[in-house]
């Protein structure tokens, strides 16, 4: 039989479409904001006291979190900036892949209509030997697996 290991979570891609993507674009160093969650609405019935039915109503899903050392020379972040700066606001489609050691996809994650809501910088400080992170939060409609 052979032997399970699970994946490590810190090989993976980020892929913007159409989006001018640079060279370094696809690289973050963290994502968050991979999850859903089902809406419930609590119905009590006529005469009975002991519990209250919770009724399925929608599924919601977070903003996503990308966090990656700053990039001078950025398509994502242009975009960014032309959406929060100038309010021209274009959703895009994003795909982000977990990868094995040959570069494969294990597991893919669609997401549909991001725009931006939120870009910002780490802290500069004099006193510090750190990488400047910037931060992109995005609003998306909702995500598939595969």
């Amino acid at each position: 039989m052979a032997n399970y290991y699970p994946p490590v979570g810190f090989h993976f891609t980020v892929k913007f479409s159409d989006i001018a993507n640079k060279k370094h674009d696809h690289r973050f160093q963290t994502v968050s904001g991979l999850s859903v969650d089902l809406e419930t609405e609590e119905v009590a019935e006529g005469g009975e006291n002991r519990f209250k039915h919770k009724i399925p109503v929608r599924t919601k899903y977070p903003n996503l979190v990308l966090k990656r050392g700053m990039l001078i020379d950025s398509g994502v972040i242009k975009w960014c900036r032309k959406a929060i700066e100038n309010f021209d606001i274009q959703p895009v489609d994003l795909t982000i892949s977990l990868l094995d050691e040959k570069q494969q996809a294990l597991q893919t994650w669609k997401i549909s209509h991001a725009y931006p809501i939120k870009w910002s910088v780490a802290d500069l400080n004099a006193e510090e030997n750190k990488v400047v992170i910037e931060t992109i939060e995005l609003s998306y409609h909702y995500f598939t697996v595969s």
